[in-house]
């Protein structure tokens, strides 16, 4: 359904897939990749938002590189430029605002482990432009979010038995977001583990979890943006 497509990245440029909605206009969702790097599984996501009536765009954070092996994709997350990161994020931003697709003064942004950070992260760095901002179970030890700066209201989507990403710190960024008088909303789903949105790994996907996500994220985005 969607396309490679290039976008300004502050004085460089940058690529991403794009995936547009058979209406051809509707709010817009940046799609925030896992630390395996711009998959097929995250062109997917792209495409079901699209086909959910949202402009959906994927920027790929590693310029080229992608895995499927465990070892390399910590290598590549841990090597990711942070700055150049959020320069990125900030282009795909801009791009959207732009395109003729997207309806709306501002953008939704849902990412998925280091992309559940990076969610945040762009939803802080850009907070006039970022309406609403999703988090999977989103962690990366490199990335600070300014969360004083946030205005977006924020949705976060855990598993009881993620061993990296602990219910317990998902709590705490929600106490720590209420206590700056910010909106998180926070749900953790008995009996599941990391990543278990990702259909592509049978090993840890939670059909039932992953499909309520999916209601609830639509719900937020259609009503924030």
């Amino acid at each position: 359904m969607g396309e490679i497509v290039s976008f300004k990245s502050n004085g460089a440029s940058a690529d991403g897939y794009l995936a547009l909605p058979p209406a051809g206009h509707g709010p817009a969702v940046i799609v925030i990749q896992e630390w395996w790097g711009l998959v097929p599984h995250i062109k997917d996501v792209a495409d079901r938002y699209a086909q959910a009536g949202f402009v959906a765009l994927a920027p790929d954070l590693y310029h080229g590189k992608a895995t499927s092996e465990p070892g390399d994709a910590g290598k590549l997350m841990m090597a990711l430029n942070i700055l150049q990161a959020e320069k990125d994020l900030r282009g795909a931003v801009d791009y959207l605002l732009a395109h003729p697709a997207t309806a709306g003064k501002k953008v939704g942004v849902v990412g998925f482990c280091m992309g559940g950070a990076l969610s945040l992260y762009a939803a802080s760095t850009n907070p006039d432009t970022v309406g609403a901002c999703i988090i999977y179970y989103g962690g990366h030890p490199n990335v600070k979010p300014d969360l004083a700066a946030l205005k977006a209201p924020v949705l976060g989507f855990y598993g009881e038995r993620d061993s990296g990403v602990t219910p317990a710190s998902a709590l705490a960024l929600q106490s720590q977001l209420q206590a700056l008088g910010k909106r998180m909303d926070v749900h953790i789903y008995p009996g599941a583990g990391h990543a278990f949105f990702n259909s592509d790994r049978p090993a840890v996907y939670d059909k039932a979890a992953a499909e309520d996500t999916w209601t609830r994220a639509m719900d937020f985005f259609r009503t924030n943006l």
